[in-house]
């Protein structure tokens, strides 16, 4: 969807970032919300930049992780509108001692990295020493626990105008 702002997108009232940020709070009322990206009105969160903006995944999670004081911490895209409270219980449900995270894989196998738990000193050990631009290389590394995303939403992420429309139609139920 070249160019367009996707966390900025309406869908059933809010904006896809708000959304995602309205489940985080729901599930921990008390935990912080790090957005990183440019400022907005809403949601109320805590804004920070990757270097250079729009540089991916890793360079957010750089920016983003120092803003982290508690010992696990979830790693979101801003465009899941069909994440719930439901997907964090089953995260952290299947998180147990000595996994470094957990993250869901989708119905192909496939790890989706941008929704996971994570426990923030592995992380941060791992981003220490780590040069590349993958999360896959990144994380792939410290072992998650791999939990079968259960919905069978073709389009659990918008990543095209197909699957804005798609999540508008489910969760807005036209």
């Amino acid at each position: 969807m070249g160019g367009v702002d996707k966390p900025g997108l309406a869908v059933g009232g809010s904006t896809l970032v708000e959304r995602v940020a309205d489940v985080v709070r729901a599930h921990s009322p008390d935990a912080g919300v790090t957005v990183v990206g440019p400022p907005r009105e809403s949601p109320r969160a805590r804004y920070v930049r990757e270097d250079p903006p729009g540089s991916g995944p890793v360079p957010a999670l750089r920016a983003g992780l120092p803003h982290v004081e508690r010992a696990c911490f979830a790693l979101l895209a801003a465009d899941l509108p069909h994440l719930t409270v439901g997907h964090f219980d089953a995260l952290a449900d299947a998180l147990r001692d000595g996994d470094a995270g957990a993250v869901f894989v989708d119905a192909d196998g496939r790890e989706q990295w941008l929704t996971g738990i994570w426990r923030t000193a592995a992380v941060r050990e791992a981003l220490a020493d780590y040069q590349g631009r993958s999360l896959y290389g990144l994380l792939g590394p410290l072992s998650p626990r791999r939990v079968p995303l259960a919905e069978d939403h073709a389009a659990f992420d918008v990543d095209t105008p197909d699957d804005l429309a798609r999540a508008r139609r489910d969760v807005e139920g036209d």
